[in-house]
């Protein structure tokens, strides 16, 4: 699923929106919901690195934007930690970056995932099916 698929949706709750976070649920105001998280496969960690915005500007309006990007490339503000680990030939690490926008406001997310192997460090975006 298409995180665009959120455009023109009304958003009245949204959990785990946090540093660290390995999920984050969004309920709409028709009553379903949308979860981002990473479909683990082994080793690899996929969390939120930085939230940028106020969470409250996404909520109680349409969302008018819902964009996702990805890169391989570090932003300016990575940790030295964090590169010293990325200098191992085996280890593989993935940005994706959210940016949503209401006539509010805007947020964005900022995911990072790292493995060192050979999974996937992508975010993943579905609609939440009742069982």
């Amino acid at each position: 699923m298409n995180i665009k698929e959120l455009i023109g949706k009304t958003i009245v709750s949204i959990v785990g929106m946090e540093k660290g976070s390995k999920e984050i649920v969004f309920t709409t105001l028709d009553g379903k919901q949308y979860r981002m998280y990473h479909e683990q496969d082994c080793y690899e960690d996929v969390t939120v690195d930085d939230i940028i915005g106020d969470v409250m500007d996404l909520i109680g309006s349409p969302l008018l934007s819902a964009e996702e990007r990805t890169s391989e490339e570090n932003p300016p503000d990575v940790t030295e930690q964090r590169l010293k680990l990325q200098k191992d030939a085996s280890f593989s690490f993935t940005w994706t970056f959210y940016h949503f926008a209401t006539i509010n406001g805007y947020l964005d997310l900022r995911w990072y995932g790292e493995i060192n192997g050979c999974y996937s460090e992508s975010v993943d975006f579905e609609e939440i099916k009742e069982v």
